[in-house]
């Protein structure tokens, strides 16, 4: 699916938050999460045990989930892959200020049974297809800066071997397992969710971009306290210890 024609279901997501969050007649309310698809994992599991309410999740890439909140999506928590996006509509006025939960590390994947690539240098070689996010979305920056990093003539070659770029992580996994790229560039929670399909290549020492997670509460939701809590679970409680066994890091500043 393309950009543009994500952009253009924008006004269908609306009406399916408005469902969503009606929720049924139970006593619980449903909170509705826009989230960043690398936290799918950890979040699906936090979110099952969440007493507060009912939690939804919207997974997608960090920068369509910001712009549908621009255009109107109203969400109750939005969290993302990096902290430009969260604060930038917190400056808009769209959201409570934000707060950084989680970090990761960017890493190069390939098939667990490749034995085409085995080192990040092989990456440059000719012939090599590499998936990689595209560049509004978090992964796909997070990637450029590490390859600014490289000396001219190495970056030029990885470069020239890019063959897909993709709007979230899960594009790149996909292409992955099925065969469609020899490598990509994922966090290391994106590996580990494939549950030993792919495997992880560190990046060299000093390519290593800071990589935090921000979240923030929706202003104007109808369940403040319960987005709160959810919040608050990724800081201290038990959302912090399923993002901690999904592979995710501390905040960059614990």
């Amino acid at each position: 699916m393309t950009r543009v024609v994500r952009m253009l279901m924008i006004p269908l997501v609306a009406v399916a938050f408005a469902v969503s969050a009606c929720g049924g007649s139970g006593a619980k309310p449903t909170l509705v999460v826009s989230a960043a698809s690398s936290l799918k994992k950890a979040f699906t599991r936090y979110g099952g045990q969440f007493s507060p309410a009912r939690a939804r999740f919207s997974f997608a890439g960090s920068d369509i989930l910001a712009a549908q909140i621009e255009q109107g999506v109203r969400p109750d928590v939005f969290a993302s892959a990096n902290t430009e996006l969260p604060e930038r509509l917190y400056a808009k006025g769209l959201l409570e200020r934000p707060v950084v939960f989680a970090a990761n590390k960017l890493v190069l994947a390939v098939a667990a049974s490749s034995t085409k690539i085995t080192s990040f240098a092989d990456a440059e070689k000719p012939g090599v297809t590499l998936s990689v996010g595209t560049a509004g979305v978090p992964v796909g920056a997070y990637t450029q800066t590490a390859l600014d990093k490289l000396p001219r003539s190495q970056r030029s070659e990885v470069l020239a071997n890019v063959s897909d770029r993709e709007p979230d992580v899960t594009g790149i996994v996909g292409k992955l397992t099925q065969g469609a790229a020899d490598a990509g560039f994922l966090y290391i929670t994106d590996v580990t969710a494939t549950d030993g399909q792919l495997k992880a290549i560190p990046l060299p020492a000093g390519l290593q971009p800071l990589i935090a997670y921000g979240i923030a509460v929706v202003k104007g939701t109808a369940h403040p306290q319960q987005a709160r809590a959810f919040v608050k679970g990724l800081l201290e409680g038990n959302g912090r210890a399923d993002l901690l066994a999904a592979g995710f890091l501390g905040p960059p500043s614990s």
